[in-house]
């Protein structure tokens, strides 16, 4: 044992032996120069070996998941992922197209929400625009989450959530510009920026992953009528440490230039309103344009005039502004409806909803004589001071329509300049983009071809088309600081709502709808001996929204007797089967019709057995 030991003791030694005289070989001859050179070679192979480990520690992924907002214009919400917490970024609703007949508003699907409620910490508000904050009430009434955000936005939320008896369940938590929260392994920080509403904010998302940007609505103005210009200096700071994503508002991408200052608005409101010295002035806005209001209100202190409310909304969103001091008016100038007939037209302003021609807004109401307050007639002054959302266009100039013909001076043309957008156009888009320098860029909020031209206005700073992308709603997109990916989607889409119904209007609705809406129904009522299926009263044809019966009786008595013999037909080769007869009656009936009318009403067979 001990020979052995000293043995494989003299073994190591040999090679270092060996190794000493050759190192002066290599100093005198270049044939082992390359020995010497493979000790700092190992040495760098190790090294890159080490960062990369690093690397992958430090690549984190963090899955942004849009659920609406993308493709349209309104419906705007956005859940991220990290480390297993989540977050949701608004709620909005959108209006629904003229082709959804009798529905109301389209929310956000929850469904994905929904299924992983645990994981959620909260739903972080940019603004109140209801595009933002509209669907909360049929989110809470799913899942219980904590909201935070703005003053005023809480404001407008707490009017929302009580209309839907929510407001005492639910956790709202105000938040503050410059000023970071938590939830989970997020940390938050709002950026005050412009929009046509006070408080709104851009988001500043810290996670393992990165630092994500998310800028809500915004513009910049650098002469606002309170709370400063957007926050630019934030924006930078956040762009020199680093911004792994930019989400930024794509709504005026195809606008070049600037977007117009609020100022532009008072100084034409100014002039309107010496225009109107003589008459009443009505101005529709938004609701929730609290701005726009207080321009209305100075103005009218300034010419001596009592300002009134109408509208629902309206009148709600002005109280909670004014309680929260967001909202300023001397005592005595703001006045109850009711009291607008005390006093002369010339000393009245009145502030209304119905600016995208609602047809149950006040507005409409007047211009179809049948405001319970207000009579429109020649003495009247009338401002429409917004911007027409595509799609109601039809709407706004029936309403304009209606008020010019009972007599009143109807002001809606942008050549007035009584309406400034809140959304940032191309030259502030390049803005944000060149101060936040982000990693990847994601267009959001607008349609297709607008998100593409933000897209194209990206690329043309700088950013490589390769970390631009346009993502479409339910996809899950993965960042890290390894690179883009995408993942599989989640369910995703638009939730109808119809009356006190969520949901419970889907496509086949909106299909029969639509059919009823262009050629009408046809109701066959016949009643049938369940043992014989002979025909025992009937076949009645009762039209709606087909043909007027009494000036088309020869089509419906033909019509009526070809039933009766598809009926008799069916008994006399004994077909029992009442879905078989109905499906044969709808047959017969549809091709008749349509060969006398070239039209194709819903047929509805009922049959009753006796």
């Amino acid at each position: 044992m001990t020979q052995q030991k000293t043995a494989k003791e003299k073994e190591p030694k040999k090679p270092r032996a060996t190794h000493k005289p050759a190192a002066p070989k290599a100093e005198n001859a270049g044939a082992q120069q390359p020995a010497q050179r493979r000790r700092p070679f190992y040495s760098r192979g190790r090294k890159p070996a080490a960062k990369n480990h690093a690397k992958q520690e430090e690549a984190v992924p963090v899955h942004i998941i849009p659920l609406g907002g993308l493709g349209e214009v309104g419906k705007n919400i956005t859940l991220y992922e990290c480390q297993g917490d989540m977050m949701i970024v608004d709620c909005g609703l959108v209006f629904p197209d003229s082709d959804m007949f009798g529905i109301d508003l389209v929310i956000p699907d929850f469904t994905y929400v929904v299924q992983n409620k645990d994981k959620i910490k909260g739903v972080v508000i940019t603004h109140g625009h209801e595009d933002h904050i509209g669907a909360l009430p049929y989110l809470l009434k799913q899942v219980n989450l904590p909201i935070y955000a703005t003053k005023l936005t809480i404001g407008l939320i707490k009017n929302k959530l009580e209309e839907h008896n929510l407001l005492g369940r639910t956790k709202l938590v105000e938040i503050h510009p410059r000023h970071k929260f938590k939830l989970g392994c997020f940390t938050i920080e709002p950026i005050h920026v412009n929009h046509s509403i006070p408080d709104a904010v851009a988001l500043a998302i810290d996670c393992p992953a990165g630092v994500i940007i998310q800028t809500g609505d915004f513009k910049i103005d650098y002469t606002p009528l309170s709370a400063g210009p957007t926050d630019l200096v934030t924006i930078a700071e956040y762009g020199k440490k680093g911004v792994l994503a930019l989400l930024s508002d794509s709504t005026n991408a195809e606008r070049p230039g600037f977007t117009a200052t609020e100022h532009k608005v008072a100084d034409s409101f100014a002039n309107l309103f010496r225009r109107a010295d003589k008459q009443r002035i009505i101005i529709a806005t938004f609701a929730s344009n609290i701005y726009r209001v207080q321009q209305i209100i100075d103005l009218a202190v300034e010419n001596g005039r009592k300002v009134a409310v109408s509208g629902r909304s309206m009148a709600n969103n002005t109280q909670m502004a004014l309680e929260l001091g967001y909202l300023h008016a001397p005592e005595g100038v703001l006045i109850d409806l009711e009291q607008i007939n005390k006093y002369p037209p010339e000393q009245i302003v009145l502030i209304t909803t119905g600016s995208q021609g609602e047809p149950l807004s006040a507005l409409s109401r007047m211009a179809s004589a049948s405001h319970r307050n207000v009579r429109v007639g020649p003495g009247d002054f009338i401002i429409i001071s917004a911007t027409p959302i595509p799609g109601n266009e039809k709407m706004v100039t029936k309403v304009v329509n209606g008020l010019l013909l009972l007599g009143a001076e109807v002001i809606y043309e942008s050549m007035y300049d009584v309406h400034v957008s809140g959304h940032a156009c191309q030259e502030e888009q390049k803005l944000v983009l060149t101060l936040a320098a982000p990693k990847y860029f994601l267009p959001v909020h607008g349609e297709y071809k607008q998100l593409k031209k933000h897209a194209i206005t990206a690329e043309k700073l700088g950013i490589p088309p390769k970390n631009i992308h346009i993502a479409e709603i339910g996809q899950d997109i993965i960042l890290s600081a390894d690179g883009l990916s995408t993942g599989e989607p989640v369910p995703a889409g638009a939730v109808m709502v119809d009356g006190l119904g969520v949901g419970d209007v889907g496509n086949v609705v909106l299909r029969d709808r639509r059919h009823l809406s262009e050629d009408g129904l046809v109701i066959v009522v016949a009643t049938v001996n369940s043992r014989t299926g002979q025909v025992v009263a009937g076949p009645d044809l009762v039209s709606r929204g087909f043909v007027y019966v009494r000036e088309s009786e020869q089509l419906m008595d033909e019509a009526r007797r070809l039933v009766t013999q598809c009926f008799e037909k069916c008994a006399a080769e004994n077909v029992r089967d009442w879905n078989s007869v109905k499906t044969r009656v709808r047959e017969v009936l549809s091709s008749y019709i349509y060969r006398k009318t070239k039209r194709s009403p819903m047929i509805l067979p009922i049959l009753m057995e006796v």
